[in-house]
């Protein structure tokens, strides 16, 4: 495993006013609403992503910034809720205001190239996050602004940075890929997406009434007190230290090798999980009795989950549900109690348990 503290290079970005993209055909005045996973408050945030591109010989003498500002205004036609804005409805209740206003489009350069810029790739957070993806005054709110801003920063090599920042409550990541998938094949082409978007935000409403029929334990609420406070852990602590770690085939591997076999075909994401809790857990030094619990993000639609979801949603379609153990028991068992634990909770996903 390694760790990247690697110095990175100074970055000078030259950028071209905001523009806005709408769609290339005219699009359905209407209002959507969100689903009651889309409309969550922890979702009333913007989610940044960047890519790295590199030169390709056969795009040397074409206007890729342009083949890219077409596609995505083609892309718009049929992903038009995306060019909207959200509004709040009775009972504070998101929607989506489909009037064709347009996504935000950033043209820019950088005299550097994506050689350089390899190490800063893998930290997190990115060193040039701001320079890559300039946050434009005024439009980081969640309600009335654009649901995409997106920067095209071409590097001297030819390569380019694709960064893009998503109002989460329109979608995940899966979704977004959609829409950029869509993007990509307009842009070599097509007259159509391969997949074709579908709304149906009402598949993921809660039932009116409520039902419970599950204990979602990821919203219990925890009183922070002398006997726990050390378990409890914010990001913005003063002296919290940011570091990345590299986990390649070999590191993966080695964990794997501290499993029975019934368990070394388990995820990735399975695997580094349960190492990351155990040893964080182990690393407090906390109360052998103090439960521990662990939330990570399940795809409703991923293999094994019950609820069915059409093939081209792009809403936000996941839900947490939590592992608990005790912190003594987590410390002194092998890795597999964890990974068992893991797969119990990811085990519980089902229609039933979203929607109750």
């Amino acid at each position: 495993m390694e760790s990247l503290t690697t110095s990175s290079p100074r970055l000078s970005v030259r950028r071209r006013g905001p523009e806005l993209i709408v769609p290339a055909k005219p699009t359905p005045c209407e209002v959507k609403k969100l689903s009651d996973i889309d409309d969550q408050e922890g979702l009333h945030f913007q989610l940044p992503i960047l890519m790295y591109y590199h030169s390709v010989p056969s795009m040397k003498e074409k206007d890729v910034v342009g083949i890219i500002r077409e596609a995505m205004s083609e892309a718009l036609v049929f992903y038009y809720p995306f060019a909207g804005r959200i509004i709040q409805g009775p009972n504070r209740k998101l929607m989506v205001e489909c009037k064709g206003q347009g996504i935000l489009f950033i043209e820019a350069d950088a005299d550097i190239t994506i050689e350089q810029l390899n190490d800063s790739m893998q930290l997190l957070p990115c060193p040039f996050i701001e320079d890559l993806l300039y946050d434009v005054p005024g439009s980081s709110g969640i309600l009335g602004c654009p649901l995409l801003l997106i920067q095209v920063t071409q590097l001297a090599c030819g390569g380019f940075v694709f960064a893009i920042r998503l109002n989460h409550t329109m979608s995940d990541a899966l979704g977004l890929a959609k829409f950029l998938m869509a993007t990509a094949e307009f842009a070599r082409g097509a007259k159509a997406p391969s997949i074709f978007p579908v709304w149906q935000r009402d598949i993921l409403y809660a039932r009116d009434p409520p039902h419970v029929t599950h204990a979602h334990r990821e919203y219990d609420e925890i009183p922070i007190n002398d006997h726990n406070k050390k378990s409890i852990m914010t990001l913005d602590q003063p002296n919290m230290a940011h570091r990345s770690f590299l986990f390649g085939p070999r590191e993966i591997t080695s964990l794997r090798n501290h499993f029975p076999p019934h368990l070394r075909k388990c995820s990735t994401f399975e695997v580094l999980t349960a190492c990351l809790w155990k040893c964080r857990t182990a690393a407090l030094e906390l109360d052998p009795d103090e439960i521990i619990r662990l939330s990570c993000m399940i795809n409703l639609g991923g293999k094994g989950n019950q609820l069915q979801l059409p093939v081209g949603y792009y809403g936000n379609a996941f839900a947490f549900p939590a592992a608990l153990s005790r912190a003594g028991d987590l410390c002194k068992n092998p890795l597999a109690y964890a990974i068992d634990l893991i797969r119990k909770s990811k085990d519980l996903m089902s229609e039933e348990y979203i929607r109750c």
